[in-house]
C-alpha cells in the first residue's frame, strides 16, 4: 500500500474542514444564545453539583469544552465565579465534551450523516443570507453542523484502510507490548495531537476514524483518548496566562482534575476495558475490540471515564482548590498593579460572551479614575513639599494609566467589532467605548489641575482659607458624583441603571461651580484678593466642573443615551 505526501495533505484538509465546521457551529450557537449562556453560568453555579450540570449543559450546547473552560476562566478572572464554583463547571465540561464523541460515532459512522449535509446547506444558507439576528445565527449553526460531518466524511475517505495490511499493524504492535509504558506513550501522543489541532473534539474524530479504518487497537485508542483529556487543559492554561491569579488557579484545577483522572485510569485500563466491553456487548452496542464496534465503544469509554472521575473527585474539590492556591501563589504587587487590564485578555471569543468582562474592566477603569480626585484634594490642601511632590507624581502616573487603559480596551474592542455582533451587543460595545473615552478625559483634566497647582507652588502663590474650603466642598460634590458613577459601572446589568442620581449630582456640581464663579468675580479687585490666585482658583473649580460633565456622560453611556 502506497501512502504519500498527497494522502497526508488530503487528511490535513479533511481535518481542517472538520475543525472549521465545529468552529462555525460553536460560534453560531454562542451568538444565538450568548446572553442566555452567560446567565446560565452566573445563576446555576451556586454549588459544585449545580456547577457540574451547568458545565455539562453549556458544553453540550456549544460543542466545545474549550469555549466553556475559557468562559469559566474569564468569569473567575472577573470575580463572577469562585474557584469552588469554577471547579464544578470544569468537571461538567469534561462530561459535556463526550457528547461530541457520541455524535461523531453514531451520526458519522452509523447514520452516514454526510449524505444529508448538502440538503442542510440548502436550509442554512438562505437563513444566513435572508435572516436577521438569531435566525441568521441558527443558520450558521446548521452550516457548521453540515461542514463538520462533511469534513468527517472526507476524513474517513482520506485515511487509508489498514485492516488487511499486516506489516503496518505488526509495526504498531511493537509499541503496545511494554505494559504501562505503552499506555503512557499513547497518552502522550493523544495529548500532543490535541495540542497541535487545539481541539479535543478534532483529536477524538481522528482517533475514531483511525480505529474504524483498522489503524489502532482498542487499548491504544483508549489511551490516546485519555491523552486528549490532558491536551484540552492546555487551552484553559493558555487563556489564564493573561488573567489574574484566580484565573490561573481555575485553569490549574482543571489540569489537576484531568491529570489525576488519567493517572488512575492508566493504571486500571487493562482491568477496566474488558468490563466496559462486556457492558457494551450486553447493551447491544457491539464488540469494542472490533473495528465496527470500536467508535461506539470508545465513546462509551470516554463518557464512563469522565463520569467516574467527576464522581470520585467532586468531594475533593476543596483540596483541589487548596492545591491550586499553593501551586499558584498570589503576587505581592498584584493589588497595586493598577496599570494593567484585570478582566479581559483571556482570548478573543464571540462578542456576546466577552461583554461581561468589558463591563467589569470599564468599572475597574472608573474606580482608578475616581482615585485621582483624592490625590488632587491632598495636593490642594498640603503644605508639605514632600507630600506635594508625591501627589504630583501619582497624578502623572495615573494619567498615563488612564491613557493606556483606554488604548488597550479600545484595541480589544476593535478585535471584537471586526466579528459579527448582534444589535444589542453592538450597542453595548459602543457604550463601553464612549465610557472609556470619557474616563480618559477625566484623567487628562486631573493631570491639568495638577500642573496648575504645580505652577502655583513654584511661584509661591497661596490660596486664601475660604478658597481652599470652597475647593474642598467642590471636590466633595464631585466625589459624590464619582461614587454614583462607579456604582452604575458595577451594576450587573446596564439595563437596570437609572440616571436620576447621576443627573442630580451633576446639577449639584454645576450649581456649586456657578456659586464659586460668581463669588470669585465679585471679590476680584479687592485689595485682599490676589487676582493671579483668583485666576488659578477659577481654573481649578472650572476644571472640576468639566470632570463632572464627563462623569454624567459615563452614566448616560451606560444607559445607551450616548
Amino acid at each position: 500500500m502506497e501512502f504519500g505526501f498527497w494522502d497526508i495533505v488530503q487528511i490535513l484538509g479533511a481535518l481542517a474542514f472538520f475543525v472549521y465546521g465545529m468552529k462555525i457551529m460553536s460560534d453560531g450557537i454562542q451568538r444565538a444564545a450568548g446572553s442566555q449562556l452567560r446567565n446560565i453560568l452566573r445563576s446555576m453555579t451556586k454549588n459544585r453539583f449545580l456547577g457540574v450540570f451547568t458545565g455539562f449543559l453549556i458544553t453540550a450546547l456549544v460543542q466545545s469544552s474549550s469555549a466553556t473552560t475559557v468562559m469559566t476562566v474569564s468569569f473567575v478572572n472577573a470575580g463572577l465565579l469562585s474557584l469552588v464554583e469554577s471547579a464544578g463547571v470544569m468537571m461538567g465540561a469534561n462530561i459535556g465534551t463526550t457528547i461530541t464523541g457520541w455524535l461523531v460515532s453514531i451520526l458519522g459512522f452509523k447514520v452516514k450523516l454526510a449524505h444529508y449535509s448538502i440538503p442542510l446547506f440548502a436550509l442554512a444558507v438562505p437563513m444566513i443570507l435572508a435572516g436577521r439576528g438569531k435566525i441568521k445565527y441558527w443558520g450558521e449553526f446548521l452550516l457548521g453542523f453540515s461542514i463538520l460531518f462533511l469534513g468527517l466524511s472526507y476524513l474517513k475517505g482520506a485515511v487509508p484502510d489498514l485492516k488487511g495490511n499486516a506489516e503496518v499493524l505488526d509495526f504498531l504492535a511493537g509499541f503496545t507490548g511494554w505494559g504501562i509504558l505503552s499506555r503512557i506513550l499513547f497518552v502522550m501522543i493523544g495529548a500532543l495531537v490535541t495540542v497541535i489541532v487545539q481541539s479535543s473534539s478534532a483529536a477524538m474524530a481522528i482517533t475514531l476514524t483511525m480505529c474504524a479504518q483498522g489503524w489502532l487497537p482498542f487499548e491504544v485508542a483508549a489511551a490516546m483518548i485519555l491523552g486528549e483529556n490532558i491536551g484540552t487543559t492546555i487551552t484553559a492554561e493558555l487563556a489564564s496566562m493573561v488573567g489574574n491569579t484566580n484565573a490561573k488557579r481555575s485553569a490549574r484545577i482543571h489540569s489537576m482534575f484531568n491529570i489525576i483522572g488519567v493517572t488512575w485510569m492508566v493504571i486500571l485500563l487493562p482491568f477496566f476495558l474488558p468490563l466496559l466491553a462486556n457492558f457494551t456487548e450486553s447493551m447491544g452496542m457491539g464488540d469494542p475490540y472490533s473495528s465496527e464496534g470500536m467508535p461506539i465503544g470508545l465513546s462509551a469509554f470516554h463518557t464512563a471515564f469522565n463520569l467516574l472521575n467527576v464522581i470520585m473527585l467532586l468531594g475533593f474539590v476543596p483540596f483541589l482548590v487548596k492545591a491550586a492556591i499553593w501551586s499558584v501563589p498570589m503576587k505581592e504587587d498584584e493589588d497595586e498593579n493598577e496599570g494593567k487590564l484585570k478582566f479581559i485578555g483571556a482570548g478573543i471569543r464571540t462578542p456576546e460572551l466577552a461583554t461581561i468582562e468589558l463591563q467589569k474592566e470599564a468599572a475597574h477603569f472608573g474606580e482608578i479614575t475616581a482615585r485621582m480626585s483624592g490625590f488632587a484634594k491632598i495636593l490642594i490642601n498640603s503644605t508639605d513639599a514632600k507630600e506635594q511632590k508625591k501627589m504630583l507624581k501619582k497624578l502623572k502616573k495615573y494619567e498615563k494609566i488612564t491613557d493606556r487603559l483606554e488604548i488597550e480596551i479600545t484595541e480589544y474592542m476593535s478585535k471584537l467589532s471586526s466579528r459579527e455582533n448582534t444589535p444589542k451587543t453592538s450597542l453595548r460595545l459602543r457604550s463601553i467605548l464612549n465610557i472609556c473615552n470619557d474616563l480618559e478625559r477625566i484623567g487628562d483634566i486631573y493631570f491639568q489641575i495638577s500642573k496648575t497647582i504645580e505652577r502655583k507652588i513654584e511661584d509661591q502663590d497661596y490660596f486664601l482659607p475660604e478658597q481652599r474650603d470652597n475647593l474642598n466642598k467642590m471636590i466633595d460634590t464631585v466625589d459624590e458624583a464619582f461614587a454614583i458613577m462607579v456604582k452604575n459601572l458595577n451594576s450587573p446589568s446596564y439595563d437596570d441603571v437609572s440616571q436620576d442620581e447621576a443627573k442630580a449630582a451633576e446639577k449639584a456640581i454645576n450649581a456649586m461651580r456657578n456659586k464659586l464663579r460668581d463669588h470669585n468675580n465679585e471679590r476680584i479687585g479687592n485689595e485682599d484678593y490676589n487676582s493671579k490666585t483668583a485666576m488659578i482658583y477659577n481654573n481649578v473649580f472650572s476644571s472640576l466642573e468639566r470632570a463632572g460633565d464627563h462623569i454624567i456622560n459615563v452614566s448616560e453611556a451606560i444607559t445607551g443615551e450616548i
